[in-house]
């Protein structure tokens, strides 16, 4: 606590510091507030300056006050006659403090235009406001914002455009706008795309966050929007990017010099956006709105696949009629009222054509349309209340709802589409392939159908996810704590449908050569079906603590406990994790008592509940089965057989329908899906720095950050332990998935529901399964040892980062330098060696042999990032602004087929390949010429390098108000591989290193420019 008696120093060191770099404190994540320090007793005012909200706050008997909750915005603080105009940010305070006039003078203090430094915070934070964004040449949504934080990288482009934090995978950040969670927690891999023109502020915590903040184990970004105020304001603008200006694309050769994509025909898009605004009083001073509708269009991009893959080509549109509200009712200066209302939908149309020509370069007929909606609407509703001068109250109410409707037109009318659910209709045209020696040597025609729905999979019109959301956060401040706490209760409940297209996939093979089909074609059929509505349940309370242990140390200590539930598709429990608990603690010291030079540490734990997706297919109905028949014809309109005859399948003994990964249509057992003893997945983090004020306009400093992931949860699919099991304990496994009796060859064999193939489990963890074995309807316990399932699930993340920011009179700036390493076996939710966005259950652990050389670095190391952006003010009219980014490239692997004494059912997805410079034989016993090959240890993609550059005019008769503006991207149209074919080998085993094996599978975007003229009424 500060004593009167350092009153007089403390106050100037504080005026100095916020004049400087306008000292803030760690607060919640919607709002800030204003604090400091008075030489005498009363009350101080604060009033926003734009609403004319006003509270007056008892100073207490050390001259300390804070108001605290307070929407982002400009403020005026009084006292005895005195006022300073200050900022308050998201997620900060500001020091506002007022000394004996005759002693000390006046101090005017302002808001600085830098994030400054913050003796109370232990945070590792960036905040970036809408002014700050525009000057920037930087894209126009939320994650590039993000990238230009320190420790972030791009993710993997098969996972949309992500961020990754601290070596995490994109699957692990939380997103937040207006206090209410807007993640989407289906897979964790999209969140609600706020209406960028309506950004206020954005906020991304790459670190130590605290116990307010849960469900991340990356990173948090934390937005706040624009508000009404008593001022009326309105304006306009429009963002064109041309394709006509953006650089060509970068043609790709296999390794002996063959041509592989002419890239060079495929073409960019035009991108178009726009938005209206307006904003102002409904009643003075009590009742504000702030209303933006924004338009966005993309269209006539084009792409080629290679001479290797399918012989299609696309064109793209895609269009984002969104918009965005809120509303704020001071009901009295002392009770607040605000709704958020915005809609993010967005309407995509993939047309695709048959390629033609040698190099599959030339377009041919039109196959069909491939339609996806996504987004929706999302409302919350938040209370503030200012019960008293020490304690604040706010209560939060949000809902939000988003489609993944999916469907496609073929060319000949017919609708693909699934309605969703096993067993539901499925429309649309079959999935149809020909491997007949005959048609793929040209002997004979090859067989083809009308479907064309890339991957040969449709979802559902019907998917769509669900949330709501209710929170109660208070603030106490009590003498030197300041303690905060929270409830949160968090529904979030999902559908979701897979099947092929048209329902089947039909395979036509060689024809029967011996038996009663002797000379007749044969032709295999698949179906796959998934679907169900599945739900994450989750509870969460917190508590911490900021003392104030001397007048330069502070020490924080927080504690979060989280509860998760998992529901399948029929709202059964399947997993269940109580209790985990995650403390947080750290300690900021300001070293010279003046706010001018800070050492702060902080160790937390950090915690991921399941996303909703595990239960759709691991844990509800699912279908997979597979018929071999005989046919006499063929569908000239869908290509599907006729005449068919089911001739029994040779992979079951001669059975009617063999059930792959034991789906057959029919629930799983709930409580045969986990291990019984699952304990919940965690991370623990360390952060040590200091930050200093280098000049009176430029901070600095340098952190260290370890993540270290403690524990894992994820999927294993390996049922030989369990079959080896019952054989010890005296079962019959001869047909451990059929229930019995056993039925004879040629009958449908009755499939047993409590014989899981796949269990959630800890990797590195003895597991304990319930299973049914012999069908009889009682589960066996079966215990089975962590070093027959396979590793322990590693993840760690070592870094030092070098940051700094300045702001002069016409210049500011903010840089960094990152040096990192990420290393182990498991990237995390997702899997980008594979692109596989199964989050939670990647195939990392479902066998032993999948881990074998899993552990080197990770697809999230890059060892170097630098990164400069700001913007120079040349005169009133004209202003420049500049982007830098330096990277360094991403681990290569060399993956591949695993022969010897495990059957490679995995195909081509070990780490496993034609032999190198260094490696093992995949088995020991050199049986396939195979050898492990250490992830990461192939060598690296090119290093990135990117300049942004962008020029402002604002003519000087429209007093500032109206701006030209062009942003120029990759300058030198620099053209860096960042990622490649990182497989060694085909799905057969045969080496790929002559050919495909390190290609680049995709470049740096090639140079483009982007016009914007903006009008503010």
């Amino acid at each position: 606590m500060i004593q009167r008696n350092q009153l007089k120093r403390s106050a100037l060191a504080v005026a100095i510091a916020i004049a400087t770099s306008g000292a803030v404190l760690a607060q919640s994540n919607a709002t800030g507030y204003v604090f400091g320090q008075v030489s005498g007793g009363g009350s101080v005012s604060v009033e926003n300056m734009g609403t004319g909200q006003k509270r007056d706050i008892s100073v207490d008997a050390n001259g300390n006050y804070r108001a605290s909750a307070l929407a982002p915005g400009k403020y005026k603080v009084t006292y005895n006659g005195q006022s300073r105009d200050v900022t308050v940010n998201i997620g900060t305070g500001t020091a506002a403090s007022f000394s004996d006039a005759n002693t000390l003078g006046v101090v005017e203090v302002t808001g600085s235009a830098i994030n400054p430094i913050d003796i109370s915070s232990v945070e590792s934070t960036t905040i970036l406001t809408s002014e700050q964004i525009a000057k920037i040449p930087v894209g126009r949504n939320i994650t590039n914002v993000a990238l230009l934080a320190p420790g972030t990288v791009k993710g993997d482009a098969a996972f949309g455009n992500l961020a990754s934090f601290g070596g995490s995978s994109v699957s692990e950040n939380a997103y937040f706008v207006n206090g209410f969670n807007i993640t989407n927690s289906f897979k964790a891999l999209n969140f609600g795309q706020v209406p960028f023109e309506a950004i206020a502020e954005q906020q991304i915590k790459t670190g130590g966050y605290g116990a307010e903040f849960g469900r991340s184990t990356g990173g948090v970004i934390n937005l706040v929007t624009k508000r009404g105020s008593n001022e009326f304001q309105a304006g306009a603008n429009v963002f064109y990017t041309p394709e006509s200006l953006r650089g060509s694309f970068t043609d790709v050769y296999e390794n002996d010099g063959d041509l592989l994509s002419n890239n060079q025909v495929d073409r960019g898009s035009n991108d178009l956006s726009t938005s209206v605004w307006a904003s102002g009083a409904l009643i003075q001073d009590r009742l504000f709105a702030y209303a933006l509708i924004q338009y966005g269009e993309s269209n006539d991009r084009r792409a080629f696949g290679s001479t290797l893959g399918a012989p299609i080509n696309f064109d793209f549109q895609n269009d984002s009629p969104t918009w965005l509200t809120k509303v704020d009712w001071n009901i009295s200066d002392n009770h607040l009222l605000e709704l958020t209302a915005f809609s993010d939908e967005q309407n995509n149309e993939t047309d695709t054509y048959r390629s033609t020509g040698t190099n599959r370069d030339e377009r041919g007929e039109y196959r069909g349309t491939t339609y996806d909606e996504n987004g929706g609407q999302s409302y919350s509703l938040r209370y503030t209340g200012y019960l008293t001068d020490s304690f604040t109250l706010s209560a939060l109410y949000g809902h939000g709802e988003s489609s993944r409707s999916n469907y496609g037109i073929a060319a000949n009318g017919i609708r693909s589409e699934y309605f969703g659910g096993v067993g539901s209709p499925v429309a649309g045209c079959p999935v149809v392939t020909d491997i007949r020696t005959a048609a793929v040597n040209g002997t004979v025609p090859l067989i083809s159908g009308c479907n064309f729905v890339n991957g040969s999979v449709v979802g559902s019109s019907l998917a769509k996810d669900e949330r709501n959301t209710y929170r109660i956060d208070g603030e106490w401040s009590l003498g030197d704590h300041l303690v905060r706490f929270g409830l949160e209760q968090d529904e979030f409940d999902s559908f979701d449908a897979e099947s092929y297209e048209g329902g089947q996939a039909w395979r036509y093979q060689n024809p029967y050569t011996s038996g009663p089909a002797a000379g007749l074609g044969r032709v295999r059929r698949r179906v796959f079906q998934t679907g169900a509505g599945v739900g994450v349940n989750s509870d969460a309370f917190y508590v911490e603590d900021r003392w104030q242990i001397t007048d330069s140390f502070m020490f924080y200590g927080g504690l979060r406990w989280d509860s998760f539930e998992n529901l399948n598709g029929f709202g059964e429990s399947f997993v269940k994790i109580d209790n985990q608990i995650a403390p947080r603690v750290g300690f900021s010291w300001d070293v010279k008592g003046d706010s001018s030079f800070k050492v702060f540490g902080n160790a937390g734990r950090y915690a991921l509940p399941l996303t909703a997706t595990v239960a759709v297919r691991g844990a509800s109905a699912s279908l997979y089965s597979e018929e071999f028949y005989s046919y006499t014809g063929v569908d000239p309109l869908t290509g599907a057989p006729t005449g068919l005859v089911n001739r029994g399948n040779p992979n079951c003994g001669g059975c009617d329908t063999r059930y792959l990964n034991n789906e057959f249509g029919v629930g799983k057992d709930p409580v045969g899906i986990a291990d019984q003893n699952l304990d919940p997945m965690y991370q623990d983090e360390y952060i040590i720095g200091f930050q200093t004020q280098i000049t009176d306009a430029l901070t600095g400093g340098v952190r260290g950050i370890h993540r270290d992931l403690k524990r894992a949860i994820d999927d294993q699919c390996d049922y030989r332990p369990v079959l080896a099991w019952a054989e010890e304990n005296g079962f019959d496994v001869s047909d451990p998935f059929s229930a019995p009796p056993a039925t004879p060859d040629g009958a449908a064999h009755v499939y047993n529901p409590g014989f899981a193939f796949c269990h959630l489990y800890n990797p590195g963890s003895d597991a304990t399964f319930l299973v049914d074995i012999d069908g009889n309807g009682t589960n066996e316990t079966v215990h089975i040892a962590a070093d027959v399932l396979g590793p322990k699930a590693i993840r760690k993340y070592n870094a030092i980062e070098f940051f700094a920011e300045g702001s002069w009179d016409n210049f500011f700036m903010q840089g960094s330098w990152t040096i990192a390493h990420s290393y182990g076996n498991t990237e995390g939710g997702v899997k980008s060696d594979i692109g596989q966005d199964d989050t939670g259950t990647t195939q990392d652990f479902d066998y032993p042999e999948l881990a074998e050389g899993s552990y080197g670095y990770l697809p999230n190391d890059r060892r170097h990032s630098l990164k400069l952006f700001g913007n120079y003010s040349v005169n009133d009219e004209w202003s420049i602004g500049g982007n830098l980014l330096v990277q360094s490239g991403r681990p290569i692997n060399c993956i591949g087929y695993r022969g010897g004494s495990h059957t490679s059912t995995y195909g081509a997805s070990y780490f496993s390949c034609d032999p190198g410079p260094t490696a093992t034989t995949a088995d020991g016993d050199g049986d396939n010429g195979s050898t492990i090959v250490p992830r990461g240890s192939v060598g690296r993609t090119d290093w990135q390098r990117a300049l942004d550059l962008n020029v402002t005019y604002r003519p000087a008769f429209a007093d500032g108000k109206f701006a030209l503006k062009a942003d120029v991207f990759n300058v030198f149209d620099s053209n860096a591989a960042v990622s490649v074919s990182e497989a060694g080998e085909d799905g057969a085993g045969s080496p790929l290193l002559t050919s495909t094996y390190r290609v680049p599978t995709s470049f740096q975007a090639p140079r483009s420019v982007r016009f914007s003229a903006q009008y503010d009424f």
